[in-house]
């Protein structure tokens, strides 16, 4: 059925579908449904502490036997100067005063460790069948570890420079990661997001720069995309924006009702949520800051100065400082469960290469 069968063979999975792990967005219960419907559940570690990652994982091994992905941040940790700071709440102090709010008044930023001894372990104990990576690899002795758990190691690549890097370091897959992907760019060669390539450009010059089997990601929200990418060389697709739909996300009624509403030119990268590049839907905060601004600290700090004003807005079922990640093809998604949307996702791909194939 499938042209490619590298990646279900490497991952031992039914269906070439990744599930994007979207931090704060998905779970146990979406990593569950994906893996049953033969695609490879993945959670996210990022901003979860040691006991509830193993609660995670745990539930997981519970429900499915299916192979699974656990996904980490690696960024190098940038000291936040209190120079950075007062910028920053310089900047955003005209919304703290229309909110009557302190601007010396303060909430810490949502924790994103990168990957050390403590996740390492994790890892060890729990030998998930993938180990995912974002922003790059974690140092060479943890990498050591992992595969020496028996894990297969990806991880994601926004240029071809990064892709090959990857490889050459022992990547058994590369996520490419185009333009048009939601969330946090996996960039980490460089800072100059100006000259990112599209998932259309980007996925045919690192299948044919690497030796291992590629994963496109990036404005994938149907089975359209799934064929597209089959047909540029990827042997797999990892899906996050259609996951948002699902009841198994973990997003907020005003996120929900955002996606709802999304067309084509609603969305950019942004790094007023946590200091990194990210995509986002366009909101209040940055129409007037951003959407990209020198102010903002260094990841993942630059959420603490929002924190308060989220807070505010939120409570007044305004999502106008909160992030609300989305690709690019947000209005290609539909609403139904995990398990459902791997399998029709997977459906329609097939019939379209199918279809392809027979001219």
């Amino acid at each position: 059925m499938w042209p490619d069968r590298r990646i279900l063979d490497l991952f031992n999975i039914e269906l070439p579908i990744v599930q994007a792990p979207m931090a704060g967005v998905g779970g146990s219960a979406m990593a569950i449904a994906a893996a049953e419907a033969g695609g490879l559940g993945s959670l996210p570690c990022a901003v979860l502490g040691a006991d509830d990652m193993r609660a995670e994982v745990g539930i997981i091994r519970q429900q499915t036997s299916n192979p699974i992905n656990l996904n980490f941040f690696c960024h190098q940790p940038v000291e936040v100067t209190a120079e950075h700071e007062t910028t920053w709440r310089k900047t955003l102090a005209p919304f703290y005063e229309e909110y009557g709010l302190d601007t010396s008044s303060t909430a810490p930023a949502v924790a994103r460790a990168p990957f050390g001894d403590m996740q390492c372990e994790i890892v060890e104990d729990f030998k998930p069948e993938v180990v995912s990576f974002h922003f790059g690899l974690p140092a060479a002795d943890l990498l050591a570890r992992v595969k020496t758990a028996g894990c297969l190691v990806i991880s994601s690549a926004t240029s071809v420079a990064e892709a090959a890097w990857l490889a050459a370091q022992g990547c058994d897959a590369i996520i490419a990661q185009g333009y048009e992907a939601g969330g946090h760019r996996g960039i980490f060669m460089s800072d100059d997001i100006s000259t990112q390539a599209g998932t259309m450009a980007l996925v045919p010059q690192v299948v044919d720069a690497v030796d291992v089997p590629v994963i496109a990601a990036g404005g994938i929200t149907d089975g359209r995309g799934i064929a597209a990418a089959f047909a540029l060389g990827a042997s797999a697709a990892q899906i996050g924006t259609a996951y948002m739909f699902t009841p198994e996300a973990k997003i907020t009624d005003m996120h929900r009702a955002a996606l709802a509403d999304a067309r084509d030119d609603q969305t950019a990268l942004t790094n007023l949520f946590s200091g990194r590049p990210a995509r986002s839907l366009i909101n209040r905060v940055m129409r007037e800051v951003g959407p990209m601004s020198s102010d903002a600290p260094p990841f993942p700090a630059a959420g603490g100065g929002l924190a308060p004003l989220k807070s505010k807005a939120e409570a007044e079922g305004r999502a106008d400082f909160s992030s609300l990640w989305s690709g690019q093809a947000a209005s290609l998604g539909r609403q139904m469960s995990s398990q459902d949307l791997t399998k029709k996702l997977a459906d329609d791909a097939a019939a379209l290469i199918k279809a392809l194939g027979s001219h």
